[in-house]
């Protein structure tokens, strides 16, 4: 009777530690990730960025089981180090910001999503504004002017744009009086604004209505934070289509942390709408999947870059 109690006790002891166990594996990750740090790139101001992203914050820390704790960049340097360190798990990123990190360690960092545009297009635009008051209404009236570029880790606020005007044939260094770098792509709008340049560049989804700065894009951002009426501003010159910046994900981050993390995005838009309008910076219908495939054209672009500053 004793030793038939003690296989018995011993029998569910033994079945209820295999119930246990596989749920005590599946929080292991945890350990090697007590925290998901999410990178927020430069361009707009920190208050508006963290503000924007404190869904994100609760929604995924409760789905992860974790802290998630936002790390807002003062530049797209600081972000793509961050990645390349290790210091960061997950942010969005543009193309040329991908390609930049892409060249420099290749198993950093792997693109997972884009957003999609209000027509489902997976592209936007680098456009060239100035005050509307300015006088200056294209490309041409810019010989003499000065420009600035957004970060010298923009596609749209620096790469795109000096890659097409170099296909134009326009020498950067003597068409225009002076280029600099506003410090981001807000910071720029407003250096315009504020007559310490003639024009610059930033991103636009180049849909929507312009006087609500399109659907998206740093114009319609700044608009909706009340810090830009597009009557003082003129679209003097739009780029080609330029593939949308990804989100990418550290590749070492944990399987477990990566699959919850990428189921959450790619519901966001169908689970809360109004979170996804502010993550995505925009309206659309929501994250497409992507690989590194989609940024091949860009890395190139990048690459020719580099080597041509050596």
């Amino acid at each position: 009777m004793i030793a038939h109690l003690i296989r018995t006790t011993c029998a569910a002891a033994i079945a209820a530690s295999a119930l246990v166990a596989p749920a005590a594996a599946q929080d292991d990750w945890k350990s090697e990730l007590p925290v998901f740090r999410v990178g927020l790139l430069g361009g707009e101001n920190e208050a508006d960025r963290l503000r924007r992203n404190e869904c994100l914050v609760e929604q995924l820390s409760e789905a992860l089981g974790v802290p998630v704790e936002l790390f807002p960049a003062s530049d797209y340097a600081g972000v793509m180090q961050g990645l390349l360190a290790g210091q960061l798990d997950t942010a969005s990123l543009g193309a040329s910001g991908y390609a930049g990190i892409y060249l420099q360690d290749p198993e950093a960092v792997e693109p997972v999503f884009v957003s999609l545009e209000s027509d489902g297009s997976n592209g936007y635009y680098a456009m060239m504004y100035a005050k509307s008051d300015s006088g200056i209404e294209d490309l041409e009236d810019m010989q003499g002017k000065s420009l600035a570029f957004a970060d010298p880790n923009s596609t749209s606020g620096y790469l795109v744009p000096k890659a097409e005007l170099e296909a134009a044939e326009i020498d950067i260094e003597t068409y225009f009086s002076r280029t600099g770098f506003g410090g981001g792509h807000e910071q720029a709008v407003v250096a315009v604004l504020n007559d310490q340049y003639d024009a610059g560049v930033t991103w636009t989804s180049g849909q929507g209505e312009q006087s609500q700065g399109f659907s998206r894009g740093n114009l319609h951002t700044m608009v909706n934070n009340g810090l830009l009426d597009m009557n003082d501003l003129s679209i003097i010159w739009t780029s080609n289509l330029i593939p949308n910046g990804p989100w990418v994900v550290r590749k070492e981050v944990p399987q477990e942390a990566k699959d919850i993390w990428t189921d959450w995005m790619a519901n966001l838009a169908e689970t809360d709408y109004e979170c996804y309008k502010d993550v995505s910076q925009g309206e659309g219908p929501g994250f497409e999947r992507v690989d590194h495939s989609f940024f091949e054209g860009v890395v190139a672009m990048r690459e020719r870059e580099l080597q041509g500053s050596r």
